[in-house]
């Protein structure tokens, strides 16, 4: 900053209530090499000339003309009325709902999404403010290492790795231990988890598995879950929150926690965030439950009233043992997926699922029909599949370079998927989009 409101008197008297005698035997034990230096900024411009060079940089952009990945964030058709929703200043400017006095408008938004995703999910409860699935996620295994009063836990490697460094980074503090749980990535395997492997594991605290997994496929949950209870754990399901609507009900087959990325419900890509967290429960658990609950009750004059309810957060009690430090309030995220699933209702979500579904069958038809690409695995998926064809990373960039993002190349993860893409398809994608690809690929051979 070159603004500074102390004088040179005041910094020599500080100096000398301290005990040194410049500045820089103040930061000496901070290496020269990692302090701060001179700043390198460009001269003033008037306002003429900023708008030029923004346009320019601007103009460096490259927006794909056609995209296919996925990979735990899709594109969906967001209805105009949830932008219009958003932005009413109450909601776009509104601070955590401490007071319900004055915060009625937004509890009762947080409480109609909690609602909305019990439906959803086939779950009991469900609460607001989480970030985003990752962190969503780990806090479910935390979750579960205090219900069950162990610390270790279970991933399946069909989970997002991303998600998956995040719950490692969650459980390094409190020295939680990790475990993965292979997925069958053998050529013509079905790339799923094996519930076996589960019951060798021996004492966990839950097992997370995601549906669909992160290469698209769909994962036996109901013995998953099965598995996990055999060891007196919980299950985890990280699901993706569209295909729910054709998809069994996480209650339905024995999942104790679910934990999801709502990005898909109404959230744009926009760059990666913001986005928000999903997570639901049972009753049994709801004192263990990170981040605000809302709930419904009665004033003295018998009106209905949303409050925060539950709040073992350090800000409030418990400091250090409380169940969560989530600090963030997500509602205005919260308030896009809610907006989003009303606008479509049931109805209009399983028409998403199933619009995303079939072109993904056609997506992978049209390139096994020329010989372009055949799936790597068997098995069942939803609308993200996994396809092997001849010098995949290179394809990938030479479409790129023509505006189209051919999925996501695997092997940059996984070395053992060579020459594998991920390819993900929504209701956006459109007959026209594939048989582009499907050019690209064929000149790019």
């Amino acid at each position: 900053m070159t603004y500074s409101p102390h004088t040179e008197a005041d910094r020599a008297h500080m100096l000398e209530a301290v005990g040194v005698a410049s500045v820089d035997d103040l930061f000496a034990d901070i290496p020269p090499a990692v302090r701060a230096g001179a700043w390198s900024v460009p001269p003033p411009l008037v306002e003429q000339e900023v708008r030029a060079e923004l346009a320019r940089l601007a103009g460096r952009n490259r927006i794909p003309e056609v995209s296919f990945l996925g990979a735990g964030v899709y594109r969906h058709l967001i209805p105009s009325v949830v932008g219009e929703v958003i932005g009413r200043p109450e909601f776009a400017t509104s601070y955590t709902p401490y007071q319900p006095e004055v915060s009625q408008g937004t509890l009762q938004s947080i409480y109609e999404f909690q609602s909305l995703i019990c439906e959803l999910t086939g779950m009991e409860v469900a609460t607001a403010s989480h970030y985003d699935g990752a962190t969503a996620t780990a806090e479910a295994a935390l979750m579960a290492c205090r219900l069950t009063r162990r610390s270790r836990v279970a991933v399946s490697a069909g989970v997002n790795p991303d998600h998956r460094r995040v719950l490692e980074t969650y459980c390094s503090g409190p020295g939680i231990e990790v475990v993965t749980v292979s997925i069958d990535l053998a050529e013509g395997g079905d790339g799923t988890t094996d519930p076996a492997a589960v019951e060798a594991l021996g004492e966990i605290a839950c097992l997370i598995a995601a549906q669909p997994n992160f290469y698209g496929q769909l994962e036996p949950m109901r013995e998953l879950a099965d598995a996990a209870h055999a060891s007196g754990a919980h299950f985890v399901a990280a699901v993706e929150p569209t295909s729910l609507a054709v998809l069994e009900a996480p209650g339905a087959y024995g999942a104790d926690i679910v934990a999801a990325e709502g990005q898909p419900l109404g959230i744009p890509v926009s760059f990666g965030g913001p986005y928000v967290g999903l997570m639901a429960a049972r009753m049994a658990s709801v004192r263990q439950m990170p981040g605000r609950l809302v709930g419904a009750t009665r004033d003295v004059h018998g009106r209905k009233g949303y409050v925060l309810t539950l709040q073992a957060r350090e800000q409030h009690i418990r400091r250090e043992k409380a169940a969560s430090n989530i600090c963030t309030n997500q509602a205005l995220m919260a308030l896009a997926a809610t907006a989003y699933l009303t606008a479509v209702g049931p109805i209009g979500l399983r028409e998403v699922a199933e619009l995303s579904a079939a072109q993904a069958r056609h997506l992978a038809g049209a390139l096994e029909s020329v010989g372009l690409a055949e799936r790597r695995f068997g098995g069942s998926y939803l609308n993200e599949v996994t396809l092997r064809l001849p010098d995949a990373a290179r394809r990938h960039a030479a479409l790129a370079e023509r505006g189209i993002v051919a999925g996501h190349v695997l092997e940059r993860g996984e070395p053992e998927l060579r020459d594998t893409l991920l390819l993900a398809a929504t209701e956006l994608t459109t007959d026209t989009d594939i048989a582009r690809l499907v050019v690209a690929l064929e000149e790019t051979a």
